[in-house]
C-alpha cells in the first residue's frame, strides 16, 4: 500500500481515537469505523498489524501523558523539603528523569544526546537532541529533532523499513 493511503489510514484511526472512550472502544471497533470512513478493508492481515500499532503507540502515550500528571500531582502534594531531597537524588523525581523544563527523559542515547517526552502549546513532543553544559546545566541545542504524536507513529511504523535499508547499505559497504 501507497505512504500516502497509510498516512491517510493513520490520520484517521487518530482521529477516531481522539474521540472515542478508550475504557469501552476496542481496536476491531476502532478498525471497522476507520474502514468505514475511509471505504477501505482494514481486515486483511497487514492492515490490522498496522492499526493495532498505532492504536498501540497511541495508549502508549496517553499512558505517558497520564503517569506525568499523576507525578506532577504528587509533586504538589508533596512538602518542600522532600522535593528538594528528591531533585537531588542524580536529577531524578521517583522512578522518572525529568529535564529542567519538566520533560520526561525517556533516555539518554550519550552524554550529549537524549530523548525525551515533553509538552509545548498543549501538543506532546518526542525529541531526539543534542544538549550541552552551561553553568553546570545542560541546555538544549538546535541540533535535533521534535516529533509529535502522530509523526513518532509513524516513524515507529516504519522502523522495520529503516533496518531492512541500514542492512542493505551496511551489506553494500562490505
Amino acid at each position: 500500500m501507497d505512504k500516502e493511503t497509510l498516512s491517510k489510514i493513520e490520520e484517521t484511526v487518530l482521529e477516531i481515537l481522539k474521540d472515542s472512550n478508550m475504557d469501552k472502544t476496542t481496536e476491531f471497533q476502532i478498525r471497522k469505523y476507520a474502514s468505514q470512513k475511509l471505504g477501505i478493508d482494514l481486515s486483511e492481515p497487514a492492515l490490522k498489524k498496522f492499526v493495532r500499532e498505532i492504536v498501540e503507540s497511541y495508549l502508549r502515550v496517553q499512558q505517558a501523558k497520564a503517569e506525568a500528571a499523576e507525578v506532577e500531582e504528587e509533586e504538589e502534594e508533596d512538602p518542600p523539603e522532600k522535593e528538594e531531597e528528591e531533585e537531588n537524588n542524580n536529577g531524578k523525581k521517583g522512578a522518572r528523569e525529568y529535564d529542567d523544563e519538566g520533560g520526561i527523559i525517556i533516555c539518554r542515547l550519550n552524554d550529549k544526546r537524549r530523548v525525551t517526552l515533553s509538552e509545548f502549546k498543549g501538543k506532546t513532543y518526542l525529541s531526539i537532541r543534542e544538549y550541552y553544559k552551561r553553568d553546570g546545566k545542560e541546555l538544549p541545542s538546535a541540533k535535533g529533532i521534535s516529533l509529535t504524536t502522530d509523526q513518532w507513529g509513524s516513524f515507529k511504523n516504519n522502523i522495520p523499513a529503516i533496518e531492512d535499508a541500514i542492512k542493505t547499505m551496511e551489506s553494500r559497504l562490505l
